[in-house]
């Protein structure tokens, strides 16, 4: 996702994505063959318990992964009402110093996957699910068959007027905003939505952009579109704040 910034306040354009598809396998089906469910964000969380079938229960020895607590708040939430118990939960605290796939292996590392199925329940586009690569090797290589569930479509957002003419206006100044970007791919709904927005109108200034960003790959990212003032802080809310200031 992406946001803009000026000064003190905080303004930001819709989602990147707000829409899903249906996954396709019911979500929730046959929970008792999977050694854990992986949970790579809240609107994993909440579509697949939105399309799970009726009455479908979590089983006792099914795992629940999440790369970071506020995911893992969310899964809680939404998984108390089918049996999802706090003491399967897997998630890095909140005092880690990433909440992602890499802080999340080792918590997992040590249990035997060998012949386990697991799942990756993620968002992507209308043909597959998207990201976790590097999670999806390291369980593979300790013995683990991983499947993917897509459950929601991530997008570039639709932005009224209000939001087209606060962009143009960041992107006229750009030395007086801050774009914050919680994720890579963010950046080229940006470019996207840019296009749109200003069909007639000159090239994003880039290399004038300045960026705050979330974690070390948002940053690769942010440095392969040309950004070159970039910034970055733990994805957690006081830091982000913090950082703006």
């Amino acid at each position: 996702m992406g946001a803009v910034t000026e000064g003190r306040g905080h303004r930001r354009p819709p989602p990147a994505f707000d829409r899903h598809i249906r996954p396709r396998q019911p979500a929730g089906l046959n929970l008792s063959q999977y050694r854990a469910l992986m949970f790579v964000s809240p609107a994993a969380v909440d579509w697949f318990f939105q399309l799970r079938p009726a009455g479908a229960i979590w089983h006792l020895e099914t795992l629940a992964a999440a790369p970071g607590p506020g995911t893992g708040r969310q899964l809680l939430s939404a998984g108390q009402a089918c049996g999802l118990a706090p003491s399967l939960l897997i998630s890095p605290g909140a005092d880690a110093a990433q909440f992602d796939s890499e802080t999340l292996w080792p918590l997992l590392s040590g249990m035997d996957w060998q012949h386990q199925h697991v799942c990756i329940i993620s968002g992507g586009d209308t043909q597959e699910a998207k990201g976790r690569t590097w999670l999806t090797q390291q369980w593979q290589s300790h013995g683990a068959q991983v499947h993917t569930l897509l459950t929601y479509q991530r997008g570039p957002a639709h932005w009224g007027p209000e939001q087209q003419a606060l962009a143009q206006q960041a992107w006229a100044h750009p030395h007086a905003f801050t774009w914050l970007f919680s994720s890579s791919e963010a950046l080229g709904f940006l470019k996207e939505l840019a296009a749109i927005a200003s069909p007639e109108g000159p090239a994003l200034p880039w290399s004038d952009l300045r960026a705050l960003v979330t974690h070390p790959r948002i940053a690769d990212t942010c440095r392969q579109f040309g950004i070159q003032h970039i910034c970055q802080t733990r994805p957690d809310v006081s830091e982000v704040v913090s950082a703006l200031r």
